[in-house]
């Protein structure tokens, strides 16, 4: 499993080059070198592929042939508009695999929770990354949602809207993808943190810190 899941991480990386600069700091959609359809298998429902797919390559496949970005989903539900407009619900999986469009949150759910229904032992959690904001016609964007899972004692990263298709790892640590995917993005990151979901939760101030939140 472990090398399966190394050769795909390189297969990735050939496919869009070096991650040092190539991303867009000011978006989270798909990088258009990184985005790309490729083999994958589904059923006609998502309770039926649940009982085709086996693994973290499988989901990640099919994510990376299907999924498309919203933009327009993605400003509904920055901080801007959710402060006017109240908070959106994020797609349940059985709703993004009938239509495979939208944002990151979006994606790392349909990710994380389909991988619990299939392998448990991978542990699938959320990772919430918190950028220095940015300002996207006058919509400020700051939150970012990826998915994690283990395997023999590494931790991979995967459902990231912006280049989704692509498993990062092994890593030794959250900590250290976190570094790397800074320098990928081209922006700051002030805090992160590994979570059970994607709800809000509230923090003290030592969770923070063991978490690697600024405080």
């Amino acid at each position: 499993m472990r090398i399966v899941l190394a050769a795909l991480a390189a297969i990735a990386l050939v496919g869009c080059g070096s991650l040092s600069g190539t991303a867009d700091p000011d978006s989270d959609a798909p990088e258009a070198s990184i985005a790309g359809a490729g083999r994958f298998t589904q059923a006609a429902t998502y309770g039926e592929t649940l009982t085709l797919w086996r693994s973290a390559e499988d989901v990640n496949a099919w994510i990376g042939a299907r999924f498309e970005y919203d933009m327009s989903r993605a400003m509904r539900l920055s901080e801007t508009q959710r402060q006017s407009n109240g908070r959106m619900p994020i797609l349940t999986p059985e709703e993004f695999f009938a239509a495979p469009r939208g944002m990151c949150v979006d994606l790392s759910r349909f990710a994380v929770e389909t991988l619990r229904a299939i392998d448990p032992r991978a542990r699938a959690a959320y990772v919430m990354i918190e950028f220095d904001p940015v300002s996207v016609s006058g919509n400020t964007l700051r939150r970012h949602w990826v998915a994690t899972f283990e395997n023999e004692g590494g931790r991979y990263f995967f459902a990231d809207s912006k280049r989704p298709g692509h498993i990062a790892g092994p890593y030794a640590s959250t900590q250290e993808f976190i570094t790397d995917y800074a320098r990928y993005r081209g922006r700051t990151i002030v805090s992160f943190r590994e979570a059970a979901s994607y709800e809000r939760q509230a923090r003290t101030p030592a969770a923070k810190q063991a978490r690697g939140e600024r405080p």
